[in-house]
């Protein structure tokens, strides 16, 4: 498997593992099977529940084009719209546990799944996806074409990591927390300070860790009480960690 390491805006390098050629093929059938139904679905309903195929057979060439574009519009754009609302994944992305990622540390848009979306053209409809296959297997990180373009990657959610390399902290049933304002802040967020804070403590970097502490007091109004950047940053992860399992 190929690792990719990505630089997030903060500069903070995080390690992932790509998505195997098998992992995106096996989310494609997934995504594929449900399409298909629909398809199916909405072709009983209409043409033969309906009885609509009588009057479809008096409509112009033209008219007829429209309707099936119409009825069967949600079976082209799918991976778009669902990759644009769940943030990089389809429900067959869902079940496999891979996800579209960019690999400049910024969050995906909506352009770069449109990107994506637009190759599959030449990726997967062409050739029956022997372009896509050979791209990914031949790619450093392991990228079909419209991941090169969008600047994006499939990367494997299933990795075997500890509690170290999460944004989790270990915190007891009698915690108590302090700074409820820590809700302010996202999952997205504490990842990356805690990322941060850990490399900053490695290479004893102190002066990371006061911007580190003064950029979350700046954007959540909380104020360290502690007095030590380090127990302040550690009682924040711990806090979120407390409002969040507890929502």
């Amino acid at each position: 498997m190929s690792e990719l390491s990505i630089n997030t805006t903060q500069n903070v390098k995080i390690n992932f593992i790509a998505a195997s050629a098998g992992e995106r093929i096996g989310s494609y059938f997934i995504d594929l099977a449900i399409k298909l139904a629909y398809v199916t679905v909405i072709s009983l309903i209409f043409f033969y529940g309906l009885n609509f195929d009588k009057l479809f057979q008096t409509l112009d060439n033209w008219s007829k084009t429209s309707i099936i574009l119409i009825l069967y519009f949600p079976f082209f754009i799918y991976s778009l719209t669902l990759e644009s609302i769940f943030e990089g994944q389809t429900i067959g992305k869902k079940l496999v546990k891979i996800k579209v990622v960019k690999i400049d540390g910024y969050q995906a848009g909506f352009g770069d799944y449109l990107m994506r979306w637009f190759f599959r053209l030449i990726d997967i409809t062409l050739l029956y996806g022997i372009v896509a296959i050979v791209s990914v297997v031949s790619s450093k990180k392991a990228q079909r074409l419209g991941d090169m373009v969008a600047g994006t990657a499939v990367i494997t959610l299933k990795n075997k990591i500890n509690i170290s390399h999460t944004i989790l902290e270990e915190i007891g049933d009698a915690y108590v927390p302090t700074y409820p304002l820590v809700i302010k802040l996202s999952d997205n967020d504490m990842r990356i300070i805690k990322e941060t804070f850990q490399n900053a403590l490695a290479r004893n970097d102190h002066e990371v860790i006061y911007k580190l502490v003064a950029k979350i007091e700046n954007v959540t109004g909380i104020k360290n009480q502690s007095g030590n950047s380090n127990d302040f940053l550690r009682v924040i992860l711990k806090d979120y960690n407390f409002y969040t399992q507890n929502m």
